[in-house]
């Protein structure tokens, strides 16, 4: 926004997004004296709109998730003559989130062996992958996605840019149907791999992260040290030194519960069974003697017809020794 024309600026500046680089834009509006208009999905957390509404730009809601917002952004930029600022592909956004590397490599001074990143429309891991890379390239860059929200990965099997049809938005930060030409062919060029995890893998992160530094991530901000995670346990990683980078922590208050519940299933310390049983005398006593001493954490008995019954069991297991079980 800086490289802008006094006119462009005056004119006012429009984006689209869902978090961080809407406060962004929001900010260097007030410092440039221009006016800002920010299209965020109807589903944004209320305290990610509260955030850039008290930073004085306009908010409009528009849209089930971000791909609705910026086609819209795109029109009312034409509509208005306003600037869009895109969120993640443009050249200048993407150097900007690689200032983070900057801060990295002054913060450690020795290359670590991996540095994990969250992965959306891939402006985040483009510019720390060209600037990491030109420096340490034997750092491993590990991008980490959500499952149902993992456009770069599949992106790159295909070598091809692909929109999904659907997205989730437990991870609203990161949750982009189709990911950016600049960002898809720096990632393609740079990246060592990809790792998607679940949304109860995320929410064990952001326990971790709590019960460690007493901060509260939010999901996509989350979603590198759920990977960090993941990797570790599937590679058998011994005394490696190992960088997360946690890029968001607009947390609704009331999402604290979800989290909370779901945090469980992610350490792989509760296991949710679905089982059906005939519907006579012994069966629930058999089924009690085939879960041993385990511990009940939920239990819900019904009987559909005369044969047969269906029982919901949570069961607290062993964390990583039952995994596979």
């Amino acid at each position: 926004m800086r490289n802008l024309s006094r006119d462009k600026l005056k004119k006012g500046v429009i984006t689209s997004s869902a978090g961080n680089h809407a406060q962004g834009v929001a900010l260097s509006a007030i410092k440039l004296k221009s006016k800002a208009t920010i299209l965020m999905p109807i589903t944004t957390p209320l305290v990610k709109i509260k955030a850039v509404k008290e930073l004085q730009a306009e908010v409009i809601l528009f849209g089930e998730n971000y791909d609705e917002s910026y086609l819209e952004a795109l029109r009312l930029s034409k509509e208005r003559d306003l600037t869009f600022i895109h969120p993640f592909d443009d050249i200048e956004v993407i150097a900007g989130q690689g200032t983070i590397a900057v801060e990295i490599i002054s913060q450690l001074g020795n290359p670590p062996d991996c540095i994990y990143v969250a992965v959306g429309g891939g402006g985040l891991i483009a510019g720390i992958l060209t600037y990491i890379k030109n420096l340490w390239p034997k750092t491993k860059i590990i991008g980490v996605e959500p499952e149902d929200a993992d456009a770069m990965s599949k992106s790159l099997k295909e070598n091809k840019i692909i929109e999904l049809e659907n997205v989730g938005l437990f991870a609203d930060g990161v949750a982009v149907k189709k990911v950016g030409k600049l960002t898809f062919e720096i990632t393609k060029k740079y990246v060592d791999k990809i790792i998607t995890v679940n949304n109860d893998e995320i929410c064990a992160a952001i326990k971790d992260v709590f019960e460690e530094t007493r901060s509260i991530l939010e999901p996509a901000g989350a979603l590198s040290i759920a990977g960090m995670k993941k990797d570790i346990i599937e590679e058998k990683y011994m005394e490696l030194n190992l960088v997360a980078i946690a890029c968001g922590a607009n947390m609704n208050f009331e999402r604290l519960r979800f989290v909370a519940e779901r945090a469980e299933l992610g350490e792989y310390k509760e296991a949710m069974l679905a089982v059906e049983i005939p519907e006579k005398a012994g069966s629930l006593i058999d089924l009690c003697k085939l879960l041993k001493e385990r511990n009940l954490t939920e239990f819900s008995y019904r009987m559909s017809n005369s044969q047969n019954a269906q029982i919901f069991i949570g069961l607290q297991v062993n964390g990583l020794e039952d995994k596979n079980c």
